[in-house]
């Protein structure tokens, strides 16, 4: 799995920041000379703090050492489950409360709780991490946590899904890699962590995944125009017109290479408003990253892709 959090994350977190004017809520910044941690900001405006030195003195230090604590982990092995346990809201409010305020090893050390007492990989991605990461996003709705606060906990949150899928990679199983999905942001969006869940999920599953990060429409259509994919997995996170997501869905299959590729949509504003898959063209949509998957199994079956091949 691609680990895509860097500069443009940050960018993209930045200018959140910047335009919902949110900087003065910094934890200990609320005067002009305030410090926060080593660095100093002086400014008579919060909207004049210089963002970049913030960044590089505050934010990276702490993604870098928050990296060397949990690569320690990488190669630890999987513990043994002894029983079986509902990850709950309980649960994930207390990760994502660790992921604002504690190192990536001690999230680490709370998901191998979870897979002691019997929860799954793929249990732990869609009732644990992609929770908790939206409940990061109310968080900072609320303004109950900061910038940093916020990028941190997401940062961390994308390190335990790194680290996860590092130590236990999928099994390959009946019909594994013969169906090929690519999944993707709708164009414009910058919300990586969600996308980068479910294709970790569907590749557990035993497909064949590519993971586009910020593209352009043009980067999207021009995936399908060279290579056959069977599936394409959307997230749409922001509002957008029906007829914007409706002619997406149209050039994806008339530029396919596959002429029956199917599109499924996912995200905050299909769970809202499911008939957008019928009014844009769209085949399915799922609630979650599980879902997805059998969603999926169903739309391309493999024994469908095995007749193909022997044909």
């Amino acid at each position: 799995m691609a680990t895509v959090f860097g500069l443009s994350e940050l960018k993209s977190r930045l200018g959140d920041w910047r335009g919902s004017k949110k900087i003065d809520q910094i934890q200990g910044v609320h005067d002009a000379d305030a410090p926060v941690g080593n660095l100093r900001i002086v400014s008579s405006r919060a909207e004049q703090y210089d963002l970049s030195l913030l960044l590089e003195n505050l934010v990276i230090p702490r993604l870098i050492a928050d990296r060397r604590d949990s690569a320690s982990w990488t190669e630890n092995a999987v513990i043994e489950p002894t029983g079986r346990r509902i990850i709950s809201v309980h649960d994930v409010e207390n990760f994502s409360r660790l992921s604002v305020d504690e190192e990536a090893h001690v999230l680490l050390s709370f998901v191998d709780e979870c897979l002691a007492t019997g929860s799954s990989v793929e249990t732990i991605f869609v009732d644990l991490l992609a929770p908790a990461a939206r409940r990061l996003g109310e968080y900072w709705d609320a303004d109950s946590e900061d910038f940093v606060g916020v990028t941190m906990g997401l940062w961390r949150i994308q390190e335990v899904l790194r680290v996860l899928t590092m130590r236990i990679p999928p099994v390959a199983g009946p019909g594994h890699g013969q169906r090929a999905a690519l999944f993707s942001p709708m164009p414009g969006e910058q919300h990586s962590f969600g996308t980068l869940m479910i294709a970790e999920c569907f590749q557990r599953a035993g497909w064949e995944t590519d993971v586009l990060i910020e593209p352009t429409q043009s980067d999207l259509t021009g995936k399908f125009a060279t290579r056959h994919y069977d599936l394409i997995g959307l997230t749409v996170s922001n509002d957008c017109s029906t007829s914007a997501l409706s002619s997406l869905v149209s050039t994806i299959k008339a530029v396919s290479s596959n002429p029956h590729v199917r599109v499924l949509l996912g995200g905050r504003v299909i769970n809202e408003h499911p008939e957008l898959v019928t009014s844009c063209g769209a085949d399915a949509t799922a609630a979650d990253a599980l879902s997805a998957v059998a969603v999926a199994d169903q739309l391309v079956p493999i024994s469908a892709i095995s007749f193909e091949n022997l044909s």
